[in-house]
């Protein structure tokens, strides 16, 4: 019975932080297992997250960084403005720093999962800084922190993916300037390796692929 509820909460703990769906039959050994390694990436999650809460603690505390446990992972957000000049893509020195801890992190204690980098802006339109769109701003900023992940901090490129999003996901109204500093961000997310995985028509957890963009399995 014991076993029985356990597996029970792993099961909501998954569907909490990735937003899956997991058909799994009744005392089958093999979605036992994939259980356990679902189980595993949590724990590792939340690990970092009290890691980097520990090394990052002043930044959170000056609200320049926010840490959460999203569906699509472990989600880093960093103000853009700390990172980036208005309509600029290169990473400000000053940011070097705080990068710095992040990387650190998903090197030492992360290495065994993906990250995805995306970038965001608000919706003030683009005039004089030479970018089409907030499409292509966001996707630059992106690539930049992708690219000093890999160049000056060893991460393998293997591990990375990096996407824009423009002004089209804001998390802040648009219409203050507050808000409009929130929506320009970055999110460096800690992707957990979810799949789906066709096994006499149950979808399991696998360790093969990273989340899809989604963050859902149907």
């Amino acid at each position: 019975m014991k076993r029985i509820l356990k597996l029970s909460v792993v099961i909501l703990l998954g569907f909490s932080l990735a937003g899956c769906t997991f058909i799994f039959q009744k005392g089958r050994r093999s979605d036992e297992l994939k259980i356990e390694e679902l189980t595993s990436q949590l724990d590792e999650l939340s690990r970092a997250k009290r890691l980097l809460e520990e090394r990052l603690g002043q930044e959170i505390s000056d609200k320049q960084i926010k840490l959460q446990m999203m569906e699509k992972g472990l989600v880093i957000t960093v103000v853009g403005d700390l990172l980036f000049d208005s309509g600029k893509a290169k990473i400000k020195p000053e940011a070097y720093p705080l990068l710095d801890k992040v990387s650190a992190v998903l090197e030492e204690n992360m290495a065994n999962f993906n990250i995805g980098i995306e970038g965001y802006t608000d919706n003030v339109p683009i005039k004089l800084s030479g970018w089409k769109s907030n499409w292509e701003l966001s996707t630059a900023r992106s690539l930049s922190v992708l690219h000093y992940l890999v160049n000056e901090k060893g991460i393998s490129p293997e591990r990375l993916s990096a996407i824009g999003f423009g002004e089209f996901r804001p998390v802040a109204s648009n219409d203050t300037k507050a808000g409009r500093k929130l929506n320009r961000r970055v999110e460096i997310v800690i992707q957990p390796k979810i799949s789906k995985v066709k096994e006499s028509g149950a979808a399991v957890v696998s360790q093969e692929e990273p989340l899809p963009p989604s963050g859902k399995i149907k």
